[in-house]
Order: C-alpha cells, then structure tokens, then sequence
C-alpha cells in the first residue's frame, strides 16, 4: 500500500517539475539557466530535474559560461573588474 502511494507521489512530483520548451531537451543553456535558477531559488527538485536533461559535463559547461556572463555584466554595471565582482560575490577579500 505504502508503495502505490509512493509511487503516485513521485509521478505527481514529475509531473509538476519544469520541462525544457519543446525541442530543447538538449539545450545547455536552457538546463543552465534552469538549473542555477532553481539553485538560487533553493528548489533542489527542479535543479535535479534540468541536471537530468544535459550530460554533467554540458551542465558544468553552461554553468561555467552563465558565471562569465553574469560576472561581467555586473562588471559592467558597477564600473568594477570582473575580478573584483567575483570576489565580492564570494566573500573573498581583495585582491
């Protein structure tokens, strides 16, 4: 009986996760974004679901270069080096 019920909640579970838009299972990007953004939201289900839809290597890829790109553009947008954007992100000391 425990089982059934079970198995009826990770459907509903499935079900209710987020799924890439249509022909883009693959996409990096879109399981990057994804997958940071349920990180940052402190949504472990949905950040394990958008990891299912690339290989681990293309997650860390596309992880890799939205932290490029997001740490630049708050480079850019505090008049600040790239180095000191991360630090402080971080909560590292300067340089």
């Amino acid at each position: 009986m425990f089982d059934k019920f079970r198995k009826r909640i990770e459907e509903a579970r499935h079900l209710s996760a987020p799924q890439p838009p249509a022909g883009r299972r693959g996409n990096l990007f879109e399981a990057a974004a994804t997958y940071v953004a349920a990180c940052a939201e402190g949504d472990p289900e949905t950040g394990a679901e958008a990891a299912r839809w690339v290989s681990p290597e293309a997650l860390c890829f596309g992880v890799n270069e939205l932290a490029c790109r997001a740490v630049i553009a708050l480079a850019r947008e505090q008049d600040k080096t790239p180095q000191h954007v991360a630090r402080t992100l971080l909560g590292l000391p300067a340089a």
